[in-house]
């Protein structure tokens, strides 16, 4: 017969214990702070001349150049594909690195097999191998793996350290009450390895874009890396900025994304 199965419940050890945060009305504002500031430094960098205009342009031609871009309804269909290409390479690597990383973490053997191809896929640069991926998988597929593969090996090793990270005393007592595989998982180890895989997850959010990008220079016909291509052949500078800016500010919306994600699953942490 089964024992009733306690309610275990992790430490709650607030992360923030001991430090001074800043006021919330200084933190609301310190992005916005942050961009007029870097704004202000682009400015006169292009006043001081330090590099001519065709190299250097100035913020209000970069701005000229949006608006052109966007009014027109040349940009949006390039914003489109890279959003997706970034979204799906996101949420595949995302699935496939969780769905392996908790079964190396259970097993030993097929992490001894499988350690020396990972470490080894993983220590090569992604621009060695995304011609090939090019070359086998035309299209927006190319740029989609692409992206999900430089995702996979940062929350791959998240999973693996957070699963193995889950304190042994309480795997015992979840045993002691024959807890079937399903309630380990829901109960203790995917509660106590959600700080490590969300903090891998913000990480990973801002590697698709790069992994999407880098599809996108090598050969493609539309996004926004085909536009940092397409200006550079051009010597378009303020087009090359306007792609640029734009891909800054996926990555940044994909990142607050995954931190508000993380705000909400672990509140019990934070301290206002």
């Amino acid at each position: 017969m089964q024992l009733p199965l306690p309610l275990v419940r992790l430490t709650r050890i607030p992360v923030r214990y001991g430090r001074r945060v800043a006021p919330r009305s200084i933190r609301r504002y310190a992005g916005v702070i942050t961009l007029g500031l870097m704004l202000l430094a682009w400015q006169l960098l292009v006043m001081s001349e330090a590099l001519p205009s065709y190299q250097l342009p100035a913020p209000a031609a970069v701005w000229a150049e949006f608006v052109d871009w966007l009014s027109t309804g040349r940009l949006w269909p390039h914003i489109w594909t890279t959003v997706v290409e970034v979204v799906s390479g996101l949420a595949f690597g995302v699935l496939f690195a969780v769905a392996l990383g908790y079964v190396i973490a259970h097993s030993p053997l097929l992490d001894d097999v499988l350690s020396p191809m990972i470490v080894a896929l993983q220590s090569t640069p992604v621009v060695a191998y995304a011609p090939l991926l090019v070359i086998w998988f035309p299209g927006i597929t190319s740029k989609t793996i692409t992206s999900a593969l430089i995702v996979f090996f940062p929350m791959l090793m998240s999973t693996v350290v957070g699963i193995r990270n889950v304190p042994p005393t309480l795997i015992a007592l979840m045993r002691v009450s024959q807890a079937t595989r399903r309630q380990m998982f829901v109960k203790l180890e995917a509660p106590a390895a959600m700080p490590v895989l969300l903090s891998g997850l913000k990480t990973a959010a801002t590697l698709s874009v790069i992994g999407a990008v880098v599809g996108e220079l090598i050969n493609g016909n539309a996004g926004l890396g085909h536009l940092v291509r397409l200006g550079l052949s051009q010597y378009d500078i303020p087009l090359v900025f306007v792609a640029v800016i734009l891909l800054a500010a996926l990555a940044i919306s994909l990142y607050q994304l995954v931190s508000a994600l993380e705000r909400r699953l672990l509140h019990w942490q934070q301290f206002e």
